[in-house]
């Protein structure tokens, strides 16, 4: 049975996050798109074969013919288009972080239970061998008790205008970034934590271009995670877990499929790793198919979401900061 999907919004990931792996997958097809620029809906539809264009996002999620919609809107919107396709009886796979807070993540939790349907957060690394790697290798006791998690993911964004810097649509480098730090640290811990502190650098009030932030698990194991936009590194992407016997450092932990090493030196001496697997995207969509069809388990589901919101909610307030706003959701059937 083939996956049809619709795509709200024309955003630059899209291409990479969806519609070239679509290409490779028989049991998926993008039937339709729409777009506030109706020139990149009609260019992207041209380019990638996408039959339906449509003027507005409540055209794609009223078709009968879609199954699903893909979610790569600004931050602010994520949680009120994911709970109104939800309304309309689509599974929805939405880009991290799924919603602007933990209120949200809450309510899309309830709408996806109330609705039947699947709502995945974008987090493609889960999907990729190296997220079962790193939990093995903690569950195997390679590297002892884990004591101590440090998780950075600093990347450029040097357009001024880019969305990532307005507050209104709940971004900063926290949100769009520091998410990926935060739900590793959470996944290998296996528990949620407490924030003891944080700490912003802005880049304009209330929007963070760096963040780090103090961690405690309830068993005592310590993280602290990092994230910015704009840093001194023009690029970080690593997590260094140590343990009672030993140490391990990854890099390229957020997207191994686009490369990644792994460094552990424990209780069975020193070793170094390449973990192989499929592209994280293509992983993430076949998962989405799969977890649909009732063949696979959903790794980055709603409620796991609300676990990151509340830690993201946390850190804006331990750095005197206030948690992300998103976009109202008004359910029209109430009136």
């Amino acid at each position: 049975m083939t996956l049809r999907i619709g795509l709200l919004g024309a955003a630059k990931i899209a291409p990479a996050a969806l519609l070239r792996p679509a290409r490779t997958l028989p049991d998926v097809e993008i039937l339709a798109i729409a777009s506030r620029d109706p020139r990149r809906a009609h260019a992207l539809a041209r380019r990638y074969r996408i039959p339906r264009v449509y003027r507005t996002y409540e055209e794609v999620i009223g078709d009968p013919a879609i199954d699903a919609v893909y979610i790569p809107l600004p931050n602010a919107l994520h949680g009120v288009w994911t709970r109104r396709a939800l309304h309309a009886g689509k599974h929805v796979l939405c880009e991290k972080p799924l919603t602007a807070n933990a209120d949200e993540a809450e309510a899309v939790a309830a709408a996806a239970h109330k609705a039947g349907r699947c709502v995945l957060e974008a987090f493609a690394y889960r999907y990729h061998p190296m997220a079962d790697r790193l939990r093995s290798m903690i569950a195997g006791g390679d590297i002892g008790n884990v004591r101590r998690i440090e998780a950075d993911f600093l990347v450029p964004l040097l357009r001024r205008g880019d969305i990532r810097w307005r507050a209104e649509l709940a971004g900063g480098s926290l949100m769009d970034a520091g998410c990926y730090p935060i739900s590793l640290v959470r996944w290998l811990a296996g528990a949620e934590p407490d924030v003891v502190a944080a700490r912003a650098v802005l880049a304009s009030p209330d929007v963070d271009r760096t963040m780090t932030a103090e961690l405690r698990f309830p068993n005592g194991t310590t993280a602290r995670i990092r994230s910015s936009l704009l840093s001194r590194h023009v690029f970080r992407s690593v997590a260094r877990v140590v343990g009672s016997a030993g140490t391990a450092l990854v890099f390229n932990p957020y997207h191994p499929s686009y490369g990644n090493l792994l460094f552990i030196a424990g209780q069975r001496g020193r070793r170094v790793e390449m973990v192989r697997g499929d592209n994280v995207y293509r992983a993430q969509l076949r998962a989405f198919a799969r977890i649909i069809a009732g063949e696979a388990v959903n790794r980055t589901a709603p409620e796991d979401s609300i676990g990151t919101m509340l830690t993201i909610d946390a850190i804006y307030r331990a750095a005197g900061m206030r948690p992300r706003n998103g976009v109202a959701y008004e359910d029209k059937t109430s009136r």
